[in-house]
């Protein structure tokens, strides 16, 4: 395995564990899964601050899996460490015979161990072979993708999962390098892309290769089709009262994160309906407003947590939910009804006057931070 490569410090993890604490920490055996191990931060913290949770920890990384091995030893009797993309979750969890789970957190990305390693090629500031295979075990290469890929197709990649607006300058620049001799570095790479890019466009954003980079990483790993499909399947996955926690890096991801929850938080019955129908409530609630972002301590302590935005949500009963909403609305009812003329009242005083202080709020209302 040879000595770890890169720093590993866990983004926002204080407070991933304040989420993901009141699912974890019900009393008896609890069942959390990292579905980004990586070097195991985050999943460490979690099995020291509860000592009943069972980990499911899954990565693509072969190496960083054998880090987070070693990390976790002293937990052996109650961990699982699973080769395995997030997509492939709901097979794992089967495999294990676990049929629920209480905790699930995703911290998306590439890691510090990946990042830092200069013979992965995923950064752009230091010359390596073009590789950025999250799992160097299977799938195409950048340096495949790069060298084989027509315009159109190229152009696509780096404008949608890079959001590069000169998508098609560098695609063109490309190509026309690989007809000379195959590009297999990651410096040349850098070198095409700031080339590539208008001097006055250079002049700001970082550095001009970050986007291209980022797309091809993307693109090579199946990162966002893999979290599509995950995050729903997750979801299924989590008990009453289970959370999960998402930890984001760029707009792309947290759109699918803020999709994918905004599916399960609303009601999808008829908005004119005075109750709830079966099996039409919210099966989720979200724990913040919006995607929370981490503080000037945070970044100050760990540059790469610049660009997190964090979103969790927990799962309710839907049909204690149901009656609430049912007894809220008619309380309203009754409530309106009493300050109708001709009821008697006034209402200086004779009823009620506020409604019931559950602190549920609204669908869209949270536990944590207003950002």
């Amino acid at each position: 395995m040879g000595e770890l490569r890169g720093t590993h410090v866990p983004v926002l993890l204080e407070r991933c564990l304040e989420l993901l604490a009141p699912a974890l920490d019900r009393g008896g055996r609890t069942v959390h899964v990292d579905a980004t191990l990586g070097l195991g931060g985050h999943a460490e913290a979690v099995l020291q601050a509860h000592p009943e949770t069972v980990l499911v920890g899954l990565d693509r990384d072969t190496e960083a899996l054998a880090h987070a091995r070693v990390r976790l030893a002293r937990f052996a009797d109650r961990v699982h460490l699973e080769h395995a993309v997030y997509d492939e979750l709901p097979e794992v969890l089967d495999r294990l015979g676990y049929p629920g789970v209480d905790g699930i957190l995703f911290d998306l990305g590439v890691s510090s161990l990946q990042l830092d390693a200069p013979d992965r090629g995923f950064a752009y500031a230091q010359d390596a072979p073009l590789d950025m295979r999250m799992d160097q075990t299977r799938g195409v290469t950048a340096e495949e993708v790069v060298n084989t890929y027509a315009h159109p197709d190229l152009a696509r990649v780096l404008r949608v999962y890079g959001e590069e607006k000169f998508a098609g300058r560098i695609a063109s620049a490309i190509i026309r390098e690989r007809e000379r001799a195959r590009i297999t570095s990651s410096a040349r790479l850098a070198e095409l892309v700031r080339e590539a890019i208008p001097a006055p466009a250079r002049r700001t954003g970082g550095h001009p290769a970050k986007r291209t980079f980022q797309a091809l990483r993307i693109e090579v790993n199946r990162e966002l089709a893999a979290l599509e499909t995950a995050l729903p399947a997750a979801l299924d996955r989590l008990n009453v009262g289970g959370r999960l926690v998402v930890l984001s890096y760029h707009s792309l991801e947290d759109r699918l994160t803020k999709a994918a929850l905004a599916d399960r938080v609303r009601s999808k019955g008829p908005i004119d309906l005075p109750v709830e129908l079966p099996g039409s409530g919210p099966t989720f609630r979200l724990l913040s407003r919006g995607a929370e972002l981490p503080g000037e301590v945070e970044v100050a302590a760990n540059p790469r947590a610049a660009s997190v935005r964090l979103r969790a949500a927990e799962r309710i009963d839907p049909d204690a939910e149901r009656q609430r909403r049912t007894d809220r609305e008619r309380y309203r009812r009754r409530v309106k009804a009493m300050h109708q003329p001709g009821t008697g009242s006034t209402g200086s005083g004779t009823g009620p006057r506020s409604a019931p202080g559950d602190g549920t709020g609204t669908d869209e209302e949270g536990e944590g931070h207003d950002y």
